[in-house]
C-alpha cells in the first residue's frame, strides 16, 4: 500500500502537548513512523524549543516533509495561550483538531490517529457533551460491531500487560450499578477481537477481574461476582472466548500471573490504570478498541503544572505513535 502518515491531534494548547509532540518528532524523524500534526503551527513552533515547523495542506505532503520539519495542518487558535492556564476559549479549536484528524483517518488519508492529552473541564465549560476523548471518538466514527458487540472499549498497555475497562470515566460510587452481564460480555468480545486483529494474538486468553476484595468472598463482601461477573464469564466462554474469572484483582498483575493471560478485563478505571502505570509510568499507552480507525494516546494528562517549562517527557507519546503504526500495519496486512 502507499505509505501514509499518522495524524496527531495537538491536544490542549495550554498543556504539554506541543512540547512532547516536538520532542517526539525529534526522536522519530529519521527512522520512526511519520506523522502529521493537526493543530496551531505557531504554537508548535514556539513551544517546541525552536523546532522547525512546516505548514502542509495534506498528509501526503507531510510524508515528504517529515524528515526535515514537523509537518502541521494549521488550524490556528483564535486567542493567545498562557502555558498552564486552561481556558474554554480554546475549546472550539481543540474540538476541530480532533474532528479533522478523525476525518483524515476515516477517509484513509492517514493510517491512524494519535491524540495528545486534552483537559475535560474547560471543554465542559464550553458545552462539550462527552465524558472524554474515547466517547467523543466513538460518536464521530460510529463505533464498530463485532459479533453483536460494540466499541468503544478503553485499553491501557505497557510491556506485556494489557488492561481493558468495562466502565471508563465513571465515579467509583456508581460503578456497581453500571455493571451488567451485557456490558461485561460486550467489552470482552471487543477486547478479544482487538487482541486478535490489532495485536496478532491468534487465540487470546482473557482474565476477568473481580470487583470486590477477594472476589466477593463467596458473597460476604458483595454479590456482583456471583450475580453479574461469573455469569458474564460463562457467556463469554459460550461465545468462544478463552476467558476465566472473576479473579481477585490484587493477585492478577504480578509477573507470574501475567504469563497466564493476554489481557485483563477490569471493572473500573483505576483497577486498570494503576497496574499499567506501576509497570511503566512513562511508557504506557491508551488504545481505543472497537473503532473503525486506529487510535492511541499517551497514558497521561495535560501536565499543566509543568507546561512551558521544558520538563515534559515524550516517552508515552512516542510509544503511542509506534504502537499506532504497528496496529495500522496489521490492519493493512
Amino acid at each position: 500500500m502507499t505509505p501514509r502518515p499518522l495524524a496527531l491531534s495537538a491536544g490542549d494548547p495550554a498543556g504539554v502537548g506541543a512540547e512532547i509532540i516536538a520532542k517526539a518528532w525529534r526522536a522519530l524523524r529519521e527512522d520512526g513512523p511519520p506523522f502529521v500534526v493537526v493543530g496551531d503551527a505557531q504554537l508548535l513552533a514556539s513551544a517546541g524549543g525552536g523546532v522547525k515547523v512546516r505548514r502542509v495542506l495534506s498528509p501526503k505532503e507531510a510524508l515528504g516533509a517529515f524528515a526535515e520539519a514537523l509537518p502541521v495542518i494549521d488550524i490556528p487558535l483564535l486567542s493567545p495561550v498562557v502555558s498552564g492556564q486552561p481556558s474554554p476559549t480554546y475549546a472550539p479549536q481543540v474540538i476541530r483538531w480532533i474532528e479533522t484528524s478523525v476525518g483524515l483517518a476515516l477517509s484513509g488519508a492517514v493510517s491512524g490517529l494519535v491524540t495528545a492529552p486534552i483537559a475535560k473541564a474547560p471543554l465542559y465549560e464550553a458545552g462539550f457533551k462527552f465524558p472524554g476523548h474515547t466517547e467523543f471518538l466513538a460518536e464521530l466514527t460510529a463505533a464498530e460491531r463485532f459479533d453483536g458487540a460494540r466499541g468503544p472499549v478503553m485499553m491501557l498497555a505497557a510491556g506485556d500487560l494489557r488492561t481493558a475497562l468495562v466502565t471508563i470515566h465513571t465515579a467509583l460510587l456508581k460503578v456497581p450499578g453500571a455493571l451488567s452481564i451485557e456490558a461485561i460480555v460486550n467489552s470482552g468480545l471487543v477486547t478479544a477481537d482487538a487482541l486478535r486483529r490489532d495485536f496478532g494474538i491468534k487465540t487470546p486468553r482473557l482474565a476477568v477481574a473481580a470487583l470486590n476484595p477477594h472476589a466477593g468472598e463467596g458473597g460476604a463482601l458483595g454479590r456482583e461476582e456471583i450475580e453479574i461477573i461469573a455469569p458474564a464469564v460463562r457467556a463469554l466462554q459460550d461465545l468462544g472466548v478463552d476467558a476465566y474469572g472473576p479473579a481477585p484483582a490484587d493477585s492478577l498483575f504480578h509477573p507470574e500471573a501475567r504469563v497466564g493471560y493476554d489481557g485483563v478485563l477490569c471493572m473500573y478505571h483505576d483497577q486498570a490504570l494503576i497496574p499499567v502505570k506501576m509497570l511503566d509510568f512513562w511508557g504506557g499507552v491508551n488504545i481505543t478498541l472497537g473503532l473503525p480507525i486506529v487510535r492511541t494516546s499517551p497514558d497521561h494528562g495535560t501536565g499543566f503544572d509543568i507546561a512551558g517549562r521544558g520538563l515534559a517527557r515524550p516517552d508515552s507519546l512516542i510509544a503511542a505513535i509506534r504502537l499506532a503504526a504497528q496496529i495500522a500495519a496489521r490492519r493493512d496486512a
